[in-house]
């Protein structure tokens, strides 16, 4: 009883199942067969997509409602009245004349953008008719002259918009007085009046194009000025950079006219900086001219932003003498000079001890603003090396070695001995002993020869054109050079500017 109840509750359960199954095959088929029968969307993009969907039912009434629509749209286009359309299960075949290939490739498209088109067959004869060619053309240029000349009173407004404004922005950009105020940098200020003065000359254009409806226009100017301004900024990077050095230069001042400087080895006096290029006076007073990006990323020595100087030398004393008496010669020697500074304080110390002598080194300061560096260090190797002489402190001379063999040695000695007087006297034979070898040293000057010395050097250094030799000022011929060359008038402006500050 119970098994046959169970069993008629399945069979009514799958019976239900089997329904609800009918009921969506049928929702489906209604579903897919409405989407059959919908017809094909416009392709307005002029060619049928391959993969579009072609209905399935012919009909001839809408054929013929496809070929009297194309047939009345060529009827009202210049040069497409002669192509003949016909129409075959929504199949459009083109024949007939068109004069030129351009007026056939318009049929096409126009037939193609009709719904419900298949397909279009080109079959069109292009004549090339010299005729109707020539005078499609003539009619072209004819409305092209007439829309220009109706258009000729707007354009004149745009040119007369354009003017304006390009001359207001030239005017503007020539108020230097004004650009000076906002910066005073001039190089700087230079930037912004030009940069004002490309602004308005583009803001003129674009008004002028605007008012005879050229909108697209600019965005083809636009578009184009952004492809050459790549294209040139790659063919004159080193310009460009040369450019941006000379703007940071002038920013950010690292020396001012008349500077001592060594720039990446190359030493002068500054003359002027430019747009392009760092002018120097070299010490041999010839114009030496450094590109502004190798001035901006090399290494600058500026001796006249702490006009403090040092300068060194080196003297030797013999073995026996004491070095630290000698290094107090030369200090008090040092400081008897007028160029050198009391503060920092001159400096001598032991730099090595040599064979036969021990080398001292001295440390001096000057001021190069009022002191030639050059001379001032060869006056007080001069007056130094005198004042250790005053005190009987010797410079040793270099000792020379010669070794001989025994036989050598004694054939010497003897030839020494027989021969008394017949020798060099500047040359000394010293026996040797077991432990050592022979030696032939040159004797030292003696005091009468260096008392003769400088007597001549008195005497020649009296006259008065000596005065120069002994004067440690700088050259004045060198200065009034780089005055000639500050004060020459160049259309070139100088970016130097005393009132910037200086980094």
């Amino acid at each position: 009883m119970a098994a046959s109840f169970t069993l008629l509750i399945a069979r009514k359960a799958l019976r239900a199942c089997g329904q609800l199954l009918l009921l969506l095959g049928m929702l489906l088929g209604v579903s897919v067969h409405a989407e059959e029968s919908a017809p094909l969307p416009a392709n307005p993009g002029g060619v049928a997509p391959d993969n579009a969907q072609i209905e399935t039912t012919p009909s001839p009434l809408k054929d013929e409602e496809i070929r009297q629509r194309i047939s009345g749209i060529f009827s009202e286009i210049d040069g497409l009245g002669a192509v003949e359309v016909s129409v075959t299960q929504g199949v459009v075949t083109l024949a007939g004349e068109t004069a030129n290939d351009r007026k056939a490739q318009q049929a096409v498209g126009l037939a193609n953008r009709l719904t419900d088109v298949v397909t279009v067959g080109d079959q069109i004869e292009r004549t090339l008719d010299v005729q109707d060619n020539v005078a499609t053309a003539y009619q072209g240029l004819r409305a092209r002259g007439q829309n220009l000349l109706r258009a000729l009173p707007l354009l004149l407004v745009g040119f007369v918009i354009f003017g304006l404004v390009a001359w207001f922005g030239a005017w503007l950009s020539n108020r230097k007085n004004l650009w000076q105020r906002l910066t005073p940098n001039s190089f700087v200020a230079e930037l912004l009046a030009q940069t004002i003065k490309v602004i308005f000359i583009i803001l003129g254009l674009i008004m002028a194009l605007s008012l005879i409806g050229a909108e697209t226009v600019i965005g083809t100017l636009l578009g184009g000025a952004g492809v050459i301004g790549i294209a040139i900024g790659f063919a004159v990077k080193d310009t460009i950079e040369n450019y941006i050095a000379s703007l940071m230069l002038s920013i950010r001042q690292p020396f001012q006219a008349r500077d001592h400087v060594v720039i990446n080895d190359r030493e002068g006096i500054v003359v002027r900086l430019t747009s392009r290029a760092t002018i120097l006076m070299t010490l041999e007073g010839n114009q030496l001219r450094i590109p502004n990006a190798d001035v901006f990323k090399g290494i600058i020595l500026n001796y006249t932003q702490n006009p403090e100087r040092r300068f060194n030398f080196e003297l030797g004393v013999d073995a026996n003498d004491d070095p630290l008496a000698a290094i107090k010669v030369v200090l008090d020697a040092l400081q008897a000079l007028e160029f050198v500074l009391n503060e920092p304080k001159a400096v001598g110390v032991i730099k090595n001890v040599g064979d036969s002598n021990i080398v001292l080194e001295f440390l001096g300061w000057v001021d190069q603003s009022t002191t030639d560096f050059g001379k001032a260090r060869s006056i007080a190797i001069r007056e130094t090396k005198h004042a250790l002489e005053n005190q009987g402190f010797s410079l040793p001379e270099p000792i020379y070695r010669l070794s001989f063999n025994p036989e050598l040695e004694h054939a010497l000695a003897h030839f020494q001995g027989d021969s008394a007087g017949s020798l060099n006297p500047d040359v000394a034979l010293t026996p040797a002993t077991p432990d050592s070898q022979t030696a032939i040293r040159p004797n030292t000057i003696d005091g009468r020869d260096k008392q003769q010395a400088k007597a001549r050097a008195k005497q020649i250094l009296r006259g008065h054109e000596a005065d120069e030799v002994l004067d440690a000022r700088p050259d004045e011929r060198l200065m009034k050079k780089v005055e000639q060359e500050i004060a020459e008038n160049s259309n070139e402006t100088d970016l130097l500017n005393k009132n910037s500050p200086r980094e």
